[in-house]
């Protein structure tokens, strides 16, 4: 596996490498913003370890770059900053996840096989991703993945907070499949959306209220005992 490290700062460089290297993972430095931005369009890396302040841009700019550019790369941010919005902006960014300095190597791996575990989650259990999907219909409603709205057959516009949006996305993107917690963490932690395993009933509840015809009795998010939740409705995907 070959990760991206950009980061400026050499002793830094060089812990990352150290601790990705006992993941036998092979680490190409990037320097500069500029630098990384090249090597994530030119060659395929499994994932991108991105300092936030670096000489030329910040990684908010890195990252808005590559996402523009459809570079799917899962991205980890690296940052002294500890404020709970820079932590926000970077996710809402695009990046996959958000780790503050100083970190231990152990923290780093962890956080690393966290964010292949989602991606490789998401390449069994979805199909490949095409940037023309515009939205998916399935029985009386609409979800628009550009505008993040739900509408319904009548034109009611049902509003979803983020964790909602991302797990009925998740469904929609897999449906008459069982799907177990964990791969619900994990599909919707792929879109940015912090959804903790205790909160994933918690969820779901308050979606059957949202689009089911009677939530007592769920049609369409059927729960399978012991194994997780099916999304029991035809899909279509529209482009």
């Amino acid at each position: 596996m070959r990760a991206l490290v950009v980061e400026d700062d050499p002793v830094s460089a060089r812990l990352i490498e150290q601790a990705l290297k006992s993941e036998n993972m092979v680490s190409e430095p990037a320097n500069c913003g500029e630098d990384g931005i090249e090597l994530a369009k030119l060659y395929d890396f499994d994932i991108i370890v991105l300092d936030l302040r670096l000489p030329d841009i910040d990684g908010y700019e890195v990252v808005r770059r590559l996402r523009s550019a459809k570079v799917q790369t899962p991205i980890l941010i690296l940052s002294g900053r500890s404020d709970p919005t820079d932590k926000v902006k970077g996710l809402m960014g695009g990046a996959d996840d958000y780790l503050t300095k100083p970190f231990s190597p152990r923290e780093l791996l962890a956080r690393v096989r966290a964010v292949l575990r989602r991606y490789e989650t998401a390449r069994e259990l979805l199909p490949a991703r095409d940037g023309k999907l515009r939205a998916y219909r399935f029985a009386s409603w609409e979800l628009n993945l550009r505008t993040r709205r739900l509408t319904s057959s009548e034109g009611k516009r049902v509003e979803l907070s983020n964790h909602e949006f991302s797990l009925l996305q998740a469904f929609c993107s897999a449906p008459g499949r069982v799907l177990s917690r964990e791969q619900l963490l994990d599909l919707t932690r792929l879109h940015s959306a912090e959804v903790y395993d205790r909160s994933i009933d918690v969820q779901i509840l308050r979606l059957r209220r949202k689009i089911e015809p009677n939530p007592s009795q769920p049609e369409y998010i059927r729960t399978q005992r012991g194994a997780g939740y099916l999304f029991d409705v035809r899909v279509e995907a529209l482009h």
